[in-house]
């Protein structure tokens, strides 16, 4: 789990005879990741298309097109429901005629309604002039020109130019038409100088509110036609909308295996193509390759990449036996087949492409909906560990702690569930498992804190719960600072050896030392200090006394002055290795102690968020505090028979008036209170995801690796 898949290269070679064939079974069996060649070895050149790509291409083309004009969404096929290629031309000709005809004709009539809609603009705006259409154009010895602008500016620029002219305006629109004895030419460069923006005239004849009436009534007419064209497309889309995804996922299919010998490597008689499998499966490739073709290819897993590698894939040589199918010979490796040229050989083996294996990352059903956190940062190299699994044990952890409440978190199940079963997304329904996980841990710490909505209902049983919050305990609240902060100095710790062990395994011993362990001693060292009795003046006196006492009676105050002193060394040491080698990460000397007390905000959060249900209750139900410094709910208390000893703290809305009627008032509130209080407990998530990502992986963790996309239906 912490690692990914093993990864093996592995070389198909084969004579173009039989290339089909293998294609075939490859995609069938949606193992073998390809590695384009990259047109390197002396001999090959990268291969052609298969014969009838381009045909397959097109029909790609119209199905697509189709799917885009009859807007149907991207998505894979009901289960079981295929569609042949070679039958399916006459239909997908039918139809893509059938829709063109709709689509033209949905085109026109929307082009018609704009037009339509441009003139109603125009005309209701001419309309207010008072004049007949056909007295604002046709003239021969006259000029007109309609727009919008100021009246008396207009006539004062016109009456500057020429002699025979009028103006007129409209009463409620800043209309104006302008008749002039002059040509068009006089009449425009009048009219430069001032604020003028003409309309266009329709040249129709009758009044304008006729006119309106009659351009109204035809696009009534038009929509209805178009509302018709739109229906039948929707029963031409629920129809089609089967054969048009089952016919694309064939073309597909069918695009990529001719497509395919795009990135092999190829001569006039022979072909070869290498790629990544995992190497738990290589046997089934090579079986399967071999069976399909009668012997006539040769598989050869050339390298397993091994996790110790920055950059490029480290070879650890294949297993002896393994292989060989078809002929590899007692090497495993691929040699030319059927009179093929063999690639050269490099000195310490034989000459491949040069590429990264490809990330797939191997966890179990229970941890792998949490990949959608970890690749939402990066997925992770294959040289790296994958976090996914140190996830699955302190995201919920760390959540269901500052939660704590079983009506919450049975929300946030629901929540969850409903975001799992309502979305095709994987990524979104794996977030929703996320989200019931968190809801499945707060339910837990819920049950040991003893809350449901912030009330207590195992006191109503008179069961005191396991762990309190310390809203009311001070001691639980100290308490739970230390132990965060010891929560956090555990995480950062398993960083920081998670990149000692990777700094190890791909650059040595020292290097490891230097940039990883000079870490790892200054963590330990520095809290090792602050948790002893050495110089413990200036430190808070409640960190040596949390497990000594209640609520944590383990006896300890301290560790000894001696191992204090060990601690603080052990920091320098690791500062002084620090400095030795990557000098510039000197800068970030506080670094230990700043992160681990960044951890800190979960019992900030958790107080926080109890307190905010607390006087959501306490708006509601009211309460009193009695002699013993324990509050307690109105829940069937009167606010007037506290006395005595007991002080009222407040008598709450549902206290108000009589009976039912302070129920009801105070409902709102309540629910509102805690609606609150559910949509700021997911900001407990955000501050949990935070300290994973910005703490925790930034000790490790780079990510950058390329998914593993094996070629054919696995994808």
């Amino acid at each position: 789990m912490l690692r990914p898949e093993r990864m093996s290269k592995v070389s198909v070679t084969g004579s173009t005879a039989v290339m089909s064939d293998v294609i075939e079974v490859m995609y069938e069996l949606g193992l073998l990741d390809i590695t384009e060649y990259d047109g390197s070895w002396e001999g090959f050149e990268p291969g052609d298309s298969l014969e009838g790509a381009d045909e397959i291409s097109s029909r790609l083309v119209t199905v697509r097109a189709l799917q885009s004009t009859l807007r149907i969404a991207d998505e894979r096929p009901s289960e079981g429901r295929t569609v042949d290629p070679e039958t399916a031309t006459d239909r997908l000709e039918t139809l893509n005629a059938e829709v063109n005809e709709f689509d033209d004709r949905r085109d026109e009539l929307r082009d018609r309604r704009r037009e339509i809609d441009e003139t109603i603009d125009r005309l209701e705006l001419l309309a207010d002039l008072g004049l007949d259409l056909d007295l604002l154009w046709g003239y021969d010895e006259l000029s007109v020109r309609v727009g919008e602008g100021d009246r008396e500016e207009i006539r004062a620029a016109v009456a500057a130019e020429i002699d025979e002219f009028d103006v007129l305006a409209g009463e409620e629109t800043g209309l104006v038409a302008v008749f002039a004895r002059t040509d068009a030419e006089t009449l425009n460069d009048a009219l430069v100088g001032v604020r003028f923006a003409e309309l266009e005239v329709p040249e129709r004849s009758d009044d304008p509110e006729n006119a309106l009436s009659e351009l109204r009534q035809e696009r009534q007419e038009i929509t209805a036609e178009l509302e018709r064209t739109e229906n039948e497309l929707d029963a031409l889309r629920a129809d089609a909308k089967p054969f048009l995804l089952g016919l694309e996922q064939a073309l597909t299919a069918e695009a990529e295996k001719l497509e395919a010998p795009l990135a092999f490597a190829t001569t006039d008689r022979s072909f070869i193509v290498e790629g990544w499998v995992p190497t738990g499966q290589y046997d089934e490739l090579d079986e399967r390759l071999t069976a399909a073709v009668d012997d006539r290819v040769d598989v050869a897993e050339l390298k397993q990449a091994a996790y110790t590698s920055r950059g490029s894939s480290h070879e650890v040589e294949p297993d002896p036996g393994r292989g060989a199918g078809g002929g590899s010979g007692e090497s495993g490796r691929p040699v030319a087949s059927d009179g093929g040229v063999a690639r050269s050989e490099a000195g310490d083996g034989v000459e491949t492409v040069d590429d990264d294996p490809p990330v797939l990352q191997s966890n179990s059903g229970l941890t792998s909906p949490f990949e959608v956190l970890t690749n939402a940062v990066n997925r992770p190299k294959y040289s790296e560990f994958d976090p996914t699994l140190t996830l699955v044990l302190t995201f919920p952890l760390f959540f269901g702690f500052m939660i704590g409440d079983v009506g919450y978190g049975l929300i946030y199940v629901g929540i969850g569930y409903w975001v799992y079963s309502s979305f095709d997304s994987k990524a979104i329904s794996e977030f929703g498992t996320v989200v019931a996980w968190l809801g499945v841990f707060a339910v837990g710490f819920g049950f040991l804190y003893g809350e449901v909505f912030g009330l207590h209902f195992l006191e109503w049983y008179d069961i005191h719960p396991v762990i309190e919050k310390g809203l009311t305990a001070e001691e639980w609240a100290r308490a739970w600072i230390v132990v965060t902060v010891m929560a956090g100095w555990l995480h950062l710790g398993v960083g920081y050896l998670f990149d000692f062990i990777e700094e190890f395994q791909l650059v040595g011993a020292k290097e490891a030392l230097l940039e990883s362990g000079s870490w790892l001693l200054m963590l330990n060292g520095i809290w090792v200090w602050i948790f002893s009795e050495h110089v413990q003046g200036p430190k808070p006196e409640f960190i040596f006394e949390v497990f000594a006492g209640e609520p944590f009676p383990l006896g300890f105050t301290g560790f000894p002055e001696l191992v204090g002193i060990v601690g603080l060394v052990a920091y320098f040491v690791g500062l002084g290795l620090l400095v030795a080698g990557p000098t510039y990460e000197v800068a970030e000397f506080a670094v230990p102690l700043v992160h681990t007390l960044s951890y800190t905000r979960l019992a900030a959060v958790l107080i926080s968020k109890a307190g905010m249900a607390l006087a959501a209750n306490l708006l509601y139900f009211g309460a009193y505090q009695d002699a013993e410094g324990e509050y307690h709910y109105l829940f069937d208390t009167a606010p007037e028979t506290i006395g005595g000893s007991d002080e009222l703290i407040f008598s709450g809305l549902s206290n108000v008036g009589s009976g039912i009627e302070g129920a009801i008032i105070g409902l709102p509130v309540l629910l509102i209170g805690h609606a609150i209080v559910l949509a700021i407990g997911g900001t407990a998530g955000l501050q949990a995801v935070r300290l994973e990502y910005v703490e925790f992986f930034e000790k490790f963790y780079e990510g950058g690796g390329r998914s593993y996309e094996p070629f054919g239906r696995a994808q």
